[in-house]
């Protein structure tokens, strides 16, 4: 059985006023928390940057018929042609991962089921990266 000499160490470091970000046995030292909620903030930073820059799901479309080099209804037109499964990956990725839209309402506005939404984001990671595509 573990001690719990943890806990009084970190009862003692309360009571001098230290606070310590996470519990080292569940997540890792405090330098580990603190670069996750670093990283998690930068998401968050960069989500909002691009929110007050105008950018949501119409204005993302446009800009991934622009990269496609293709008319904005086809990134949206349902149906596996070649184009238009790669831009609506590139779609799901970026309006998921960048935007923070859900798989749910991204499923609901492109008319497919939520996990072909979670394959697509997927695909459209490696579609993005490989290609170099910048949003």
């Amino acid at each position: 059985m573990r001690s719990l000499g943890g806990w009084k160490a970190i009862k003692a470091l309360r009571g001098m006023g230290e606070r310590i970000k996470g519990d080292e046995r569940i997540l890792g030292d405090g330098d580990f928390v603190e670069s996750v909620l670093g990283a998690s903030n930068e998401g968050l930073e960069r989500r909002a940057r691009l929110q007050a820059a105008g950018y949501d799901f119409d204005r993302l479309v446009k800009r991934v018929a622009a990269v496609f080099q293709m008319p904005f209804h086809e990134v949206l037109r349902e149906g596996k042609y070649v184009r238009t499964v790669a831009a609506r990956s590139a779609l799901c990725y970026w309006a998921n991962r960048e935007l923070g839209i859900s798989t749910v309402e991204l499923a609901g506005r492109l008319k497919i089921a939520q996990p072909t939404v979670t394959q697509s984001v997927e695909r459209g990671e490696r579609i993005v990266a490989e290609q170099r595509f910048l949003m």
